[in-house]
């Protein structure tokens, strides 16, 4: 059995257990790590290539911060195949109404880590 991708999660850096996406993608069977807006770019550095990117953006996005990282994590991971995702602080995704596993599919379990 082979190792579970990671999926990095970019948060205000307040995990409350009832809104952590953490939780909702272990439930999945994801492995994941946690970082804050301000460390995002140090862990993806670290990280050999992540099954995907979840922006879990606050509901005050003060200057846009997340929104930005968004649009410039996307850009970078295009190329890659790997997805950028943007969940609000409700837990809803923008964009279609379409689920984590379904956005993040099921190469997380299926593609080896390198």
């Amino acid at each position: 059995m082979g190792a579970l991708q990671k999926v990095l999660v970019v948060d205000d850096g307040h995990r409350a257990i009832d809104r952590a996406l953490s939780a909702e993608l272990a439930e999945l069977g994801y492995a994941s790590v946690t970082a804050s807006l301000e460390a995002a770019d140090d862990v993806l550095a670290m990280m050999p290539r992540p099954a995907a990117v979840v922006l879990h953006v606050p509901p005050r996005d003060t200057g846009g911060a997340f929104r930005m990282l968004s649009e410039r994590l996307r850009e970078q991971m295009r190329n890659a195949g790997i997805p950028v995702i943007e969940v609000d602080a409700l837990g809803q995704q923008t964009g279609a109404p379409l689920d984590l596993q379904s956005r993040i599919g099921t190469r997380v379990l299926n593609e080896p880590e390198f």
